[in-house]
């Protein structure tokens, strides 16, 4: 172990009182957030401003991303944003065969710290990745798409969240155990059995993480951190149009282990070439004990499948479901549903996709309303949330990537068009693909429409579909969940016994239910600490984010004995 620069006290008079937090956070559920989400709460005490932000992001590109690791064989990129530009920013290439033993070689040192000593390294990689927020916003803005606000929140202080989150069961799961016990069991009139015990939480081996295009940072961030924190050395495969917000996470992670005192190489970045899809190779190497996937489901079985000598987490796809009985707030429903809808152009792996609306109609405050009329009234929401350009950018940012946008628009040939997606023209980015979404109407009664709905369509497309009852959509509803999984399910009733009953299927299927949505919360959006994003048990995802499930397979508790 090399000089330490960051000793354990100074790391933990930082530090400590915001894991406590955490670890008390994640027991009671309550609203909680180191990370300021404002953008103007940035540029004190060490932070980059707005400003300062956009020129770090700009001295990036068009140059080698440097991270000194070991085994670089050449160099590659080819990020090209949503909104137009070519990042031109080169990454280090790795030979594995060289960078994976030296991945290991520091694994014996990070064990010994400890479970204290580990998770206040990654409280502080955390706090300086926060401290880059608008340099990330930018980062992850330009190779998801998203639109700058969410890029900020979601890249940023809301990743850093999930990342705090999966330190803090990491802890609470490795502390469970005491470090060492006297043990003594009574022989009668002999003297007792005396035995000393020493309990270690051991490192499975090198984790894998493959990071996703929409929500590199949101979506990588708790696998790597939960990895790490339990002693395991991380390596991170982003997806290859987004590199770079992954590419800063692992720089500034090496940063601080190496100024702990630890090798840095208990991070690594895999980079690939075009077309190199070293995914597959990696995830069957026997040096990779821990897989975090997050993707399509045909890729995420196929880990699942093959990769036999890992613990594999997967997030793959799901078809989210709204089941619409009945409301005591039409207008408000309408306007959650229309921005549930919009956010981010449907391309969240929690927007809803499938409206289940008795063909009869609802009843509601505004009186009764027939089918036709519920799916004309949502899609004049969503063009009047939609209709101004300048908000329409702000809440759609940028089609991710070109098959994204070949479903939108084949979607309108599956059936009545309800609601016709628009292009619209961004002011900063002339070259960025923007689109409205869709809304088509289908008949769940009739088996040829099924094909439509009954799987997913990834982006701003979603299906009325009319169906003779609320039984009849409770009764999709759980086929929908138990056959194809679902990240969300959302509800309207004003009926108790309706309420209850969508929360048995919700229940006995292993789903995530939001009831009655009608103010600023959306079934799309899942709050850190307290809310539980998928839930390990239907065919979506086979973890959640975060629970101790996810932490306590990443080590194993060794025991030695001395007699004492």
């Amino acid at each position: 172990m090399a000089a330490a620069l960051l000793t354990t006290d100074a790391l933990a008079e930082k530090h400590r009182s915001t894991l406590d937090q955490a670890l008390d956070t994640i027991r009671t559920r309550a609203y909680w957030s180191p990370h300021p989400e404002h953008p103007k709460a940035y540029g004190e005490n060490g932070s980059l401003d707005a400003a300062a932000g956009l020129a770090a992001y700009t001295a990036l590109l068009d140059g080698r991303f440097e991270l000194d690791q070991p085994g670089t064989d050449g160099w590659t990129g080819g990020e090209v944003s949503p909104y137009g530009p070519a990042l031109g920013v080169e990454y280090p290439h790795a030979d594995i065969d060289v960078l994976l033993p030296a991945m290991r070689a520091g694994m014996g040192a990070w064990r010994d710290a400890g479970a204290e000593t580990r998770a206040l390294v990654c409280l502080e990689i955390l706090a300086r990745i926060s401290a880059r927020t608008h340099e990330f916003a930018h980062a992850v803005m330009h190779t998801s798409g998203q639109a700058f606000m969410m890029a900020l929140q979601a890249g940023g202080p809301h990743a850093q969240d999930r990342g705090l989150e999966a330190v803090a069961y990491a802890y609470a799961e490795q502390t469970r155990t005491p470090g060492s016990a006297d043990w003594a069991k009574p022989q009668g009139k002999r003297d007792p059995l005396k035995l000393s015990k020493e309990f270690t939480p051991v490192a499975r081996g090198i984790a894998l993480m493959i990071g996703c295009n929409t929500f590199p940072t949101w979506n990588g961030y708790p696998g790597l951190f939960a990895s790490l924190a339990t002693g395991n050395p991380v390596l991170v495969k982003p997806h290859p149009r987004a590199v770079l917000p992954l590419a800063l996470t692992v720089r500034v992670a090496r940063e601080v282990l190496a100024e702990a005192g630890f090798d840095p190489n208990l991070v690594a970045l895999a980079a690939e070439r075009p077309g190199e899809g070293i995914a597959k190779t990696l995830a069957v190497r026997p040096e990779i004990r821990i897989i975090d996937y997050t993707g399509s489901t045909a890729f995420g079985d196929w880990l699942e499948t093959n990769a036999r000598q890992a613990q594999v987490y997967t997030e793959k796809a799901g078809v989210n479901t709204v089941v619409v009985d009945s409301t005591d707030d039409y207008r408000g429903m309408l306007s959650n549903l229309a921005f549930s809808l919009s956010l981010y152009s449907g391309q969240m792996c929690t927007t809803p996709q499938n409206l289940l609306i008795p063909r009869e109609g609802i009843s509601t405050d505004a009186g009764a309303k027939s089918y036709d009329e519920v799916v004309a009234d949502l899609a004049a929401a969503v063009g009047g949330l939609l209709g101004d350009d300048a908000r329409a950018n702000a809440l759609l940012g940028a089609l991710v990537n070109p098959d994204v946008k070949a479903r939108l628009e084949a979607a309108a040939g599956l059936g009545e068009v309800a609601l016709a997606s628009r292009e619209v023209v961004h002011p900063d980015f002339p070259d960025a693909v923007v689109r409205t979404p869709v809304i088509v109407k289908l008949d769940g009664s009739k088996p040829d429409t099924e094909a439509a709905y009954f799987s997913e369509c990834f982006g701003p497309v979603s299906f009325a579909v009319a169906v003779d009852s609320t039984e009849d959509a409770l009764d999709l509803l759980r086929r929908t969940v138990r056959e194809k999984g679902a990240m969300t399910v959302g509800g309207y009733t004003t009926s108790a016994a309706t309420e209850r009953a969508i929360e048995e299927v919700c229940l006995e299927e292993s789903a995530q239910l939001s009831l009655n949505l009608t103010g600023g919360v959306y079934v799309n959006q899942t709050a850190a600490f307290s809310d539980f994003h998928g839930s390990g048990g239907n065919p979506a995802a086979n973890a959640a984010l975060c629970d101790g499930a996810f932490v306590s397979s990443r080590f194993r508790v060794v025991e030695v004995r001395r007699q004492a």
